[in-house]
């Protein structure tokens, strides 16, 4: 859209390239704001091809007409007992809306519960294990490595880790 207004602002500004000069005083704010609202007015009236008049943001509807009146004469067409025409009893529409409204209410919920367990970091949640399996992977492959560098074995390791952190090997 905004390009559109660009293109016509570009045209008429070197049409007006053309024309002769005006001198200074006849030249006005107010021509311009007139002009620019009259740029301003054929954007706004103007619909790209392939949209909706009514909606620009839409594409074009196509084809959105009655399908019985054209092909009513075929004598292979059928108006009669087609499931997306049968008239439903009061019953009928009752059941299935009963029906529908259980079937929203159990997938509002799953997507509740859905929803709630992404949202949980701490606790028995899917996403805290998944968190849990990584760490545990990530220091298995660092005290291997460890060990492999040093020498230690993880239970050295982890027992120089505890003198060095002043928890064993007090003497006093």
């Amino acid at each position: 859209m905004q390009r559109y207004v660009l293109v016509a602002l570009l045209v008429c500004a070197s049409a007006s390239a053309f024309t002769a000069p005006r001198s200074p005083t006849s030249f006005s704010s107010t021509s311009t704001r007139l002009y620019v609202d009259e740029v301003k007015k054929a954007a706004a009236t103007y619909v790209e091809p392939g949209r909706n008049p009514d909606k620009p943001e839409l594409p074009e509807l196509k084809g959105d007409y009655d399908w019985d009146a054209k092909f009513g004469s075929d004598e292979d067409w059928m108006t009669d007992g087609v499931p997306g025409k049968t008239v439903l009893g009061d019953v009928e529409l009752a059941k299935q809306v009963t029906a529908l409204d259980k079937l929203e209410e159990k997938w509002r919920k799953e997507r509740l519960q859905t929803e709630y367990d992404k949202k949980r970091l701490l606790g028995w949640t899917s996403t805290a294990e998944t968190y849990n399996g990584r760490y545990a992977m990530f220091f298995l492959v660092v005290g291997l490595l460890t060990e492999y560098w040093t020498g230690f074995s993880m239970p050295a390791q982890v027992e120089e880790m505890l003198r060095i952190g002043g928890v064993i090997g007090f003497e006093g």
